[in-house]
């Protein structure tokens, strides 16, 4: 059998961006399992949520905003460091930038790492990888929750860290009176999870409590399609939820009997394909998902750097 082709070295179809209006002022930009963006209008200025990988396709993005609004943007949120999400940040001449402290740190660690592995993977996204001018640093963090006035009758925007998950410092944006939730990569609609830097346990565990306990009726999770009314959110945090459980599962009984980390990666495909193998990157993340994983039931605590050759071996080892 062949080996399959590198991560998303492959996928080289352009995917269809869709606009969505949720509600008076709110934007989510879903792009068939690509990664989500949006917006959130306050009365003379604009929250945008996530930067995508580069100015280039970030600009792509802020011209179909353009056409709701002419509002400048005042605030950039983060979610989390990862590449794709932040490296097109200086497209948006943002007057402040805003992550959780940890992201800062993360960016300070692995920043470069993570942009020279995300790009290997994913060169689609890597729309004119020379209009990025450098890493996307921070101007503001917060701890644990941090708040946004909208002006005039539209409420408030609440930035909540709701524990250790897709990162050590993922956070979600929340519309409180629109009941909106821009939850980052905590939650994939549809879309396989990527875990290669996650704390599995305390991600399928107390931080889907705590963003299930929000009861948002509408969810923009990383990728996938917007959902709709409290059954679709709850299924859509349940999924992710559950991928994450019987990676734990197989991972972890591979591992307690001595077996290898290729004979947990062939189990977990296994008990995963049916149900996820058809969602978006799902043949990419796993391998990643595995090995990180592994390492935590091996007792390494914090993620190992991501690196554009330590992506190949993995590769290599899992899905070659």
């Amino acid at each position: 059998m062949a080996a399959k082709p590198f991560a998303s070295s492959a996928d080289t179809e352009v995917k269809e961006q869709t606009l969505e209006v949720l509600a008076d002022g709110v934007y989510a930009l879903t792009a068939e399992g690509d990664p989500n963006v949006g917006a959130i209008e306050g009365e003379d200025f604009v929250v945008a949520f996530e930067a995508l990988a580069t100015p280039t396709a970030a600009k792509e993005w802020l011209a179909k905003l353009r056409e709701h609004t002419d509002k400048p943007i005042r605030y950039l949120v983060l979610s989390h460091y990862h590449a794709v999400r932040v490296l097109g940040a200086s497209a948006f001449d943002a007057t402040v930038i805003l992550t959780h402290e940890l992201t800062h740190e993360l960016i300070r660690e692995r920043g470069k790492e993570d942009w020279a592995s995300e790009f290997g993977r994913m060169p689609r996204l890597a729309k004119d990888a020379d209009s990025v001018p450098g890493l996307t640093w921070p101007t503001q963090t917060f701890a644990d929750r941090t708040t946004i006035d909208l002006g005039g009758d539209r409420g408030e925007l609440v930035l909540e860290y709701f524990g250790r998950g897709h990162t050590e410092g993922d956070i979600v944006a929340w519309l409180p009176k629109q009941k909106i939730l821009f939850a980052g990569d905590l939650v994939e609609a549809q879309a396989a999870l990527y875990t290669g830097d996650a704390f599995h346990r305390d991600w399928a565990g107390a931080t889907l409590d705590r963003v299930k306990a929000l009861g948002a009726e509408m969810l923009v999770g990383g990728r996938g399609a917007v959902s709709r009314g409290r059954e679709e959110v709850d299924a859509a945090i349940e999924q992710t939820r559950n991928f994450l459980d019987v990676m734990i599962r197989e991972v972890g009984a591979v591992h307690e009997r001595g077996g290898t980390l290729k004979e947990a990666f062939t189990a977990t495909h296994a008990a995963l394909v049916d149900d996820y193998g058809h969602w978006p990157i799902f043949e990419h993340c796993l391998p990643f998902d595995v090995s990180r994983l592994w390492d935590e039931f091996s007792g390494v605590e914090r993620p190992v750097i991501w690196t554009a050759e330590r992506d190949r071996e993995v590769w290599a080892q899992l899905q070659g």
